[in-house]
Formats: C-alpha cells, sequence, structure tokens
C-alpha cells in the first residue's frame, strides 16, 4: 500500500528537482520561510488533526519535510520529491538558507483535499506569503525489473531467472548511461565528479543524478520525474547526453582551433615585436628614420581593413611580407608601394546598383538623342532582362554575370561617344571613356609587368578605378583606329577583354589578380567595321548608326545644338530664335553629312555672327532667323542637287558609296576615245581599289558578250580606247558595289540614252549580268535622300534591309529591286526620243 502524507507545499519556479539532489533554499523569501517554519513546526499552537486513516500529520514525522513541486511556464506540476530539511544556516554572502534533500518521488492529491495554514481546505498556492498550503502526497517508489537486486554489479537474485531479459535490458543501458556521463565530465576536466557517478551501482539513482545536468531543460527534468520505470528513464537519457556529448565535442573543437590561432597570432606579434625592436636599433646606427618602419605597418594596417577578395588580400599581404623585408635603400620598395596603392584603390566591393525603371531609362535615351532606335532598344532589353533576373532571385551563373559588349559602328558625328554617356545615364551606373585611337602598344590593354621601371595598369583596369565601381559603362573609343608593331596587337589583348565567355577572369599584368569585367557594359565605336579584325568583331554585339534624315537632324539641332550652343555664346533662349525652317536649309544645302557636327558648327558661327552684330550694333536683341536670314549670314548654300547637272550628258551615272564619314553619291563618266587617235583598251582614273577596277572590267566584258541582245552598238569598243572616271581623285575608293552604275555609264554612252536625273543605284554585277548583294544600304539610301534623288535602284537580295531605313525616307523614295542589269538599264535610261531631244537642245 501506497504511503500518503500531509505536507506542506513550496511551488518551484523551472526548477525541478529529482531524488537524491541537495539544494539550498534561500530564506530570504517569506513563503520559502514559512514552509521551512511549517516543516520544523515553526508555527506554534497549530496541530493539524489527521484527515483520514493512514495519513500521518506532521506530528507524527521525525525529520522536518516538505514536498518541493515544479512550476513550469507558470503552470505546476502533479509531480514533486519530498525534501528533507537536512540543515539551516548562512550562504558565503550572509543569507540565511535552509538545505535540503529530495528523497523520494511524490504525487499531488487529485481529489482537491488539503489543509491551509488557517485550518481550512486549500489546495494550490496560497495568496499571502506568510501562509502555508499544506496538501495530501502519495509517495511513489521507482520501478525496477523482477528479480533484479538493486546493483549493477550483480543484478540478479540468487536462484531468479531473466527470462524476459528485462533486468539484463536495465543492466545495459544503466552501464550505457554512466560511461556516458563520465566520459563528459572527464572532458570538462572534474574528474572527482566523474569517480563518483562511476561508483554508483543502483540505476534509479544513477539516473537521478541527471537533475544536475544543465544541459536538460526544465520540461525534460520533469518528463524524467514522472517516470518511474528507471529503464524508460534511463533510454530517455542516453540520446539526450549523446545529442549534448555531440555539441560539447564541436565546442571543444572550435575552442581548441580559436585558441591555436589566437596563440599563433601572439606568437606573430611578439615576433614581430621583436623585429621591430631589432629595425629600430639597426636604424639608429644607420641614421635611418622611423618613418620608414611606420609606413610598413601602416599598409599592413590598410590592408587587413580594407575590404579584398580572398585571393587578392593574400597577394596583398604577400607584398607587404615583402615590403618589410625589403631595405629602404632597395628600389623594389617603392615599386610594391606603388603595386599596394593601385589595389587598395580599386574598388573591389562596389557595385552601382541599376535603375529597374524602364521606362524612365527610355525616357532618358530619348531626350538625351534623336533616332538611334537600334541601340535605344538593345539598352531596354538588357535592363528588362537584368530586372526580370532579379525579380526571380537569380543572379549569377558559372561564375558570370550578364554584362553585354555592344559596338556601335557608324559615321562621325552621329552621337556614338555621348551615347556612351546617355547609356550610363539611364542605367544608374558610372561611365569611364578610353580612348584607343592610335594605340599601339598592348601593354596600353593589359599592363606593363612589374619588372619594367614606370609600369602602371593597363586602361580597362584604371578606366574601372577612375569609374569607382566594378560595374561602369566602359566606352572603347575608335577601337578601328587601334594599330599593331613590334610592341604587340592591342587587339589582340582586346579579345579577353571583350569576349563574354573569358573576362570573368582577365588577369592584368600589372595587377596579377583576376579581375571580373563580365559585369560590365562594354561600348565600342568604330567608323568603319572594315578595319576591325574578324575575330575582335565576332565577341562583339554590332549595331549600326547610319546616320540622320533631314527631320531628325532639325529635331536635334533644335533641341540640342541650338540651347548649347546658344548657352556658349553668352546668349539665353529669349534671344535669339531659329525657326524650323532655317534649321531646315541648314542641314540640306549648308552641310551634307550623315553626322551633325557641320551642323553644329554651322549653328554656333549664325549666333557668333549675331552676337557680333549687336556689339556692332548693327542689330539689336532679340534676334528671330528665318530662311531669308541664312544668306547674311553664312553666304549662299555650299550643297545644292547636281545630280541633273551631272547627269545631262550620256555616258554618266549616279551610284551611292559608303565611305568612313557616311553614304555619299558618286558619279562615274564614261567616254570613247575618236578612232583617229588611235588609242584602245581600258583606261580608269579616280584612284580607284583594286576590287573597283575588277568591277570595271566585268562591266565592260557583259556588255561586249550581250551589246546584241541590248541592242548597243559594242563594235565600237574594239578600236577605241574606253576611260571610266570617277570624280573626286583625291579620294581613295574601292568596293563592288559601283559595277552596276559602270554598266549603265558605259551604256548610256554607247546608245546616247542620257541616264535619268533622279536615279541612282548600287550594286555588284557578274558576268551574266547578274545583280548582287551589297552592304550599306541604309547609309546609301540616307545619302540619295540628302543628295534630292527621288529613285533608287537595290539589287532584289537587299529587300530585308529596307527595314532598316527609316519609314520617312523610304516614303520620300522609290526604290526598285532589281535582279538583272536589262532592269537597271530599262529603268535608268531616259527613252530613245526623250534622249534625242534632250541632244538637240543641248546642241541648240
Amino acid at each position: 500500500m501506497s504511503q500518503t502524507r500531509l505536507l506542506p507545499l513550496l511551488p518551484l519556479d523551472d526548477t525541478v528537482l529529482l531524488p537524491g539532489m541537495v539544494v539550498p533554499l534561500d530564506l530570504s523569501d517569506a513563503r520559502t520561510r514559512a514552509v521551512v517554519d511549517a516543516a520544523r513546526g515553526g508555527r506554534p499552537g497549530f496541530v493539524p488533526e489527521p484527515r483520514a486513516p493512514g495519513i500521518s500529520s506532521r506530528s507524527d514525522q521525525r525529520r522536518p519535510e516538505l514536498l518541493l513541486v515544479p512550476r513550469v511556464d507558470g503552470v505546476r506540476a502533479d509531480v514533486g520529491v519530498v525534501a528533507v530539511v537536512e540543515q539551516i544556516g548562512r550562504l558565503p554572502n550572509g543569507e540565511t538558507a535552509a538545505v535540503v534533500r529530495a528523497s523520494s518521488r511524490a504525487q499531488l492529491a487529485t481529489d482537491g483535499a488539503g489543509i491551509a495554514g488557517g485550518g481550512e481546505a486549500a489546495i494550490g498556492d496560497s495568496d499571502s506569503d506568510s501562509e502555508v498550503s499544506w496538501v495530501e502526497a502519495t509517495i511513489l517508489e521507482s520501478a525496477v525489473p523482477a528479480g533484479f537486486t538493486g546493483t549493477l554489479s550483480a543484478p540478479l537474485r540468487s536462484g531468479h531467472d531473466d527470462a524476459d531479459g528485462a533486468v539484463a535490458r536495465l543492466v545495459e543501458v544503466a552501464l550505457e548511461y554512466r560511461t556516458l556521463v563520465t566520459g563528459l565530465l572527464r572532458t570538462r576536466g572534474v574528474d572527482q565528479v566523474a569517480d563518483t557517478v562511476a561508483a554508483l551501482e543502483n540505476p534509479s539513482t544513477l539516473a537521478d543524478t541527471a537533475g544536475y545536468s544543465s544541459y536538460l531543460s526544465a520540461e525534460q527534468k520533469l518528463e524524467l520525474l514522472r517516470t518511474l520505470d528507471v529503464t524508460a528513464r534511463l533510454t530517455k537519457l542516453i540520446p539526450w547526453t549523446r545529442e549534448h556529448a555531440a555539441e560539447v565535442d564541436v565546442a571543444e573543437t572550435i575552442r581548441r582551433d580559436v585558441q591555436e590561432g589566437v596563440d599563433r597570432q601572439q606568437r606573430e606579434f611578439l615576433l614581430r615585436r621583436q623585429l621591430d625592436a631589432v629595425r629600430k636599433e639597426l636604424a639608429e646606427l644607420d641614421g635611418t628614420s622611423e618613418s620608414a618602419d611606420r609606413d610598413k605597418e601602416d599598409y599592413r594596417a590598410r590592408v587587413e581593413a580594407a575590404e579584398l577578395p580572398e585571393k587578392v588580400r593574400a597577394a596583398a599581404l604577400k607584398e607587404v611580407d615583402k615590403l618589410e623585408r625589403t631595405s629602404e635603400q632597395s628600389p623594389e620598395g617603392g615599386w610594391i608601394r606603388t603595386w599596394l596603392d593601385t589595389v587598395l584603390e580599386m574598388p573591389w566591393n562596389e557595385h552601382a546598383e541599376d535603375t529597374y525603371d524602364i521606362t524612365a531609362a527610355r525616357a532618358v535615351l530619348d531626350a538625351d538623342h534623336a533616332g538611334l532606335a537600334d541601340v535605344k532598344d538593345r539598352i531596354v532589353e538588357y535592363l528588362a532582362v537584368r530586372r526580370r533576373r532579379a525579380d526571380a532571385g537569380l543572379g549569377v551563373v558559372g561564375g558570370r554575370r550578364s554584362g553585354a559588349v555592344l559596338a556601335l559602328a557608324g559615321p562621325p558625328g552621329v552621337g556614338k561617344t555621348s551615347l556612351g554617356e546617355s547609356v550610363a545615364r539611364a542605367m544608374g551606373r558610372r561611365f569611364a571613356r578610353v580612348a584607343l585611337g592610335g594605340v599601339r602598344d598592348e601593354a596600353e590593354i593589359r599592363g606593363h609587368r612589374r619588372t619594367y621601371v614606370g609600369a602602371q595598369p593597363g586602361r580597362i583596369v584604371r578606366a574601372i578605378r577612375d569609374a569607382g565601381s566594378m560595374n561602369p559603362v566602359i566606352l572603347l573609343d575608335e577601337v578601328d583606329k587601334v594599330g599593331s608593331d613590334y610592341r604587340g596587337d592591342p587587339t589582340a589583348a582586346l579579345l579577353e577583354v571583350l569576349d563574354p565567355a573569358q573576362n570573368h577572369t582577365f588577369r592584368d599584368h600589372y595587377l596579377e589578380v583576376e579581375l571580373d569585367l563580365s559585369d560590365v557594359l562594354f561600348l565600342a565605336t568604330a567608323n568603319v567595321l572594315e578595319a576591325i579584325p574578324a575575330p575582335l568583331l565576332d565577341r562583339m554585339e554590332l549595331i549600326l548608326l547610319d546616320g540622320y534624315t533631314e527631320e531628325e537632324k532639325v529635331t536635334i539641332a533644335r533641341d540640342h545644338l541650338l540651347p548649347r550652343q546658344i548657352e556658349r555664346a553668352g546668349l539665353t533662349p529669349a534671344d535669339v530664335t531659329v525657326d524650323d525652317d532655317a534649321l531646315r536649309q541648314l542641314a540640306g544645302e549648308y552641310t551634307r553629312e550623315a553626322g551633325v557636327r557641320d551642323l553644329e558648327r554651322a549653328t554656333a558661327r549664325v549666333l557668333r555672327k549675331v552676337v557680333a552684330k549687336v556689339a556692332l550694333g548693327e542689330a539689336a536683341l532679340p534676334v528671330t532667323i528665318g530662311v531669308g536670314d541664312l544668306t547674311g549670314y553664312l553666304g549662299r548654300p555650299r550643297h545644292t542637287p547636281e545630280s541633273a547637272e551631272r547627269t545631262a550628258l550620256p555616258g554618266v551615272a549616279t551610284g551611292l558609296a559608303v565611305t568612313g564619314a557616311g553614304g555619299d553619291v558618286l558619279f562615274v563618266e564614261a567616254s570613247l576615245a575618236d578612232p583617229e587617235t588611235g588609242a584602245s583598251g581600258l583606261t580608269l582614273t579616280g584612284q580607284l581599289g583594286d576590287v573597283m577596277k575588277e568591277s570595271a572590267q566585268i562591266a565592260l566584258s557583259y556588255l561586249r558578250s550581250r551589246g546584241v541582245e541590248l541592242e548597243l552598238p559594242v563594235g565600237d569598243l574594239r578600236d577605241r580606247g574606253i576611260h571610266l572616271h570617277v570624280p573626286a581623285g583625291a579620294v581613295p575608293k574601292d568596293g563592288p558595289s559601283a559595277g552596276v552604275t559602270m554598266t549603265t555609264a558605259l551604256a548610256s554612252l554607247l546608245s546616247g540614252r542620257p541616264v535619268r536625273a533622279d536615279v541612282a543605284m548600287t550594286g555588284e554585277v557578274s558576268l551574266t549580268g547578274r545583280v548582287l548583294p551589297i552592304g550599306g544600304v541604309k547609309q546609301k539610301l540616307l545619302a540619295a535622300h540628302r543628295a534630292g534623288i527621288t529613285t533608287v535602284l537595290l539589287p532584289a537580295r537587299n529587300g530585308p534591309d529596307l527595314d532598316d531605313v527609316p519609314a520617312a525616307v523610304r516614303e520620300a523614295l522609290t526604290v526598285h529591286l532589281v535582279a538583272d542589269v536589262r532592269e537597271v538599264l530599262e529603268l535608268a535610261l531616259e527613252p530613245a526620243f526623250e534622249a534625242g531631244r534632250s541632244r538637240t537642245a543641248l546642241a541648240a
């Protein structure tokens, strides 16, 4: 029969005691003192009667006992321990305390019976600190398998058979737990406690020692308190202890590593201090200053404080070590300092955040430049993809970011260089320009090796350093004008810079550390694509800027050029007004170019004239400039349509060509020598290239072979010399696209039918009379439009290229797509009747 006692109750907040534990209770707390006094009979005159048979009163107790019940998370448990007051004394801090020892588990009565300090029935905590709650508690005994003797050394009673293996299981888990606990204690260095635990033979007592374990939570200890079966109690303790032992091993490993690192740092610190002392003594002996040593220490501190990539930091510290070992008289010290300064100035961890407002970025591009739809669309596409990847949480792929390399190719003055600044502003990035025109040394790109005096990093590294960001917009200006000589080929060095598959590990010869260029947006500009090596051009995405239409030039002049030149002339927008018709005449008759540089110069000249007249008193502000006023400022127009005058006689045809300055109109003249002169053969003039000379030979051969079909007197070509001339002889000309023009000029000469003045043509011709495709269609059509041409003959296979031509130009021109020379002659030559009347009028 279980024993029931009436005991004073003391709840313990977040403290769980197990049998066998000895703990002090602080008697400065009023309730604790009252409960201990009640247990010792400290309330005179109060003798409670027994509540029921089998319940002993406190007057029957031989030792003062009290019931300690844990209260976890504010909820009091239904089990506790019966504790015996062993001693009352003072703690080292002077406070009074009672030392109690938990003797056994106890179950609180569940019927609510109990006697309060005032004689009333109560269970739970008293409202007053001075009142004591007396509760009924049933003593609980630990459960062990039948036949167990109580010790681990001889677990079975004599003559008893452990048929179900319960005793063996209890011994196994008890020994395993004892081994775990003793090993954990010895790891902590408390061997005396470990010896005490190792000597425990009672499994229940061994399991209850877990109450002292700080790694167990109050909930876990409460679960152990409720578990009466000793085997189950030990089974729960083993995984908890193993988990804590693993944590201790990890913590010990970390502590050991930290301690070794600290010891190494202390040893290094001591050795460096000794080294500093030796250097100080040496400096005093040779008379040098201590500033050099402080300078070396400063470099080490700067490197350690800087946020450098791991590999860069290791290389920098290696150079610092070398600097500290270098004598002050050695020039190598200065080279190392310069290298360290360069590394520390690099923005290794600086990245400008791209703007993801696509609409605002497009608005910036449109505000800065008129036209140039292709490059604007490409930048918007780039930003849209970056934004999409950012929204999807996609970052660096394979060590590379999503940089781009764009090649802006076109004639001078179309805004290639200024477009780079606009792109950087639209993207929210920093801008750097690298001028490559005339660069012949490969070291200008890759940097000089540090073995050379005056070595410095390459222009790419310097551009990133000056930009202060690892993802700037870098403009490689005039990449088609890079040369090569005995010092190397810079275009070969640019292959790695501009290759998206390689530039994430670009290595400058001076820095000798990897530099990630994969997030840099490279913009390369060029005037002539043919001057760029094919492998380099293959690394770049080509965007052609072929020039502006007349309306686009008017828009650019009105919105950009005129305000800028007004400010430079010291005027205000209210002082001078230039109407659109005047700007249109400036663009069409005073300048003839693909870009707008001459237009800006003409605008500046007009404004200077205005300022001069105002200064001389010849005019007063404000001034309005119209079409009729331009002659007074700039004189007569310099460029007027001349195609009608040039093609008035047979043998002259108007062609279209592409030069370094953009598209242009090209006239081809043909003549036959008088038979009496005895001249024969083909004469070519006008500084023509080999390809263009071959085109003339092909045109002549075609007409000789097909003259009968074309009804041309090709017999005259047998004994008469033929002369083909392309005016502007000071300008070199080459290319196959003049083949159709030369054939038409010769056919016009033989037939006596002039070429239509409003017709211009381009295309390569074959010996069979096929018209083959050519390049530069957009630039050629823009040139035809500027020259006043209304009809253009193009090879049929160049039809898709018309999509790149501005709509305004396509509407102003009548484009015929031809596949054979016969079609060209039918469209280009005037009818025979009109030709005869023209010759008569000319003779008159």
